[in-house]
């Protein structure tokens, strides 16, 4: 049974192509790899799943809560605009389970546009601009609050 759904948004396929400046120079297996790793050193079972699609996203973390999964979101391009993502987010936390909102990058150091999250205020913690250690930092957070339950 699947303890951690990390979730991915647009463009996070193209790591390593896109903008390594700002994404680094891993790849997208390198990040779903390591997560799994990091996971499974936490006792944790952890499935990685990308998606640019807002209906796939949303339905995933119905999936979470349905299943009763944590979820670690990286919602990409969505963290700025996407209501129906926050409220699919906003469920999750209501039925009781962690959702950590992770970014590669510190959005707030970058455009301005990128500085507004409307996932954050329905996420139970955030973690930006650590690159692949921001998700393994959210995984840790994960199985902290799954141990005090």
């Amino acid at each position: 049974m699947t303890d951690v759904l990390v979730l991915n948004g647009p463009n996070l396929a193209r790591l390593g192509s896109r903008e390594p400046d700002v994404y680094g120079s891993a790849d997208y297996a390198a990040l779903a790899g390591a997560a799994r790793r990091w996971g499974s050193d936490l006792g944790l079972e952890v499935e990685v799943r990308q998606s640019d699609d807002e209906a796939v996203l949303i339905g995933w973390l119905h999936e979470a809560v349905d299943s009763g999964c944590d979820v670690v979101l990286n919602p990409a391009a969505f963290t700025h605009y996407s209501y129906a993502l926050r409220d699919a987010a906003k469920l999750v936390t209501a039925a009781g389970r962690t959702l950590v909102e992770v970014h590669l990058s510190n959005p707030a150091a970058r455009e301005t546009f990128r500085h507004t999250s409307v996932i954050g205020g329905v996420a139970t913690g955030t973690v930006a601009g650590f690159g692949f250690d921001s998700y393994r930092l959210a995984l840790i957070a994960v199985a902290a609050r799954r141990s005090t339950r």
